[in-house]
């Protein structure tokens, strides 16, 4: 088995809560956990300032026959 170093900031440290050791395996869940989060956090962002967070289930279900009619269309 190999190890390697990593020098990572105090604030990323945070985040990611890391161990004083861990595995690749934990290492790479926890990094791409962290990326879920932002990501979905920037796209809540986006939602509300396009005002999509205040559209019901019904006109979510409209908006998705709409994209799936003309990707039908399209083809």
């Amino acid at each position: 088995m190999k190890s390697i170093s990593v020098s990572i900031n105090d604030s990323e440290f945070s985040k990611l809560g890391l161990p004083s050791k861990i595995s690749f395996a934990e290492l790479k869940e926890r990094i791409s956990l962290l990326y879920a989060r932002e990501a979905l956090l920037k796209c809540q962002r986006i939602a509300r300032k396009a005002g999509f967070s205040k559209m019901t289930p019904a006109e979510i279900d409209t908006e998705i026959k709409a994209a799936r009619g003309n990707a039908k269309n399209s083809d």
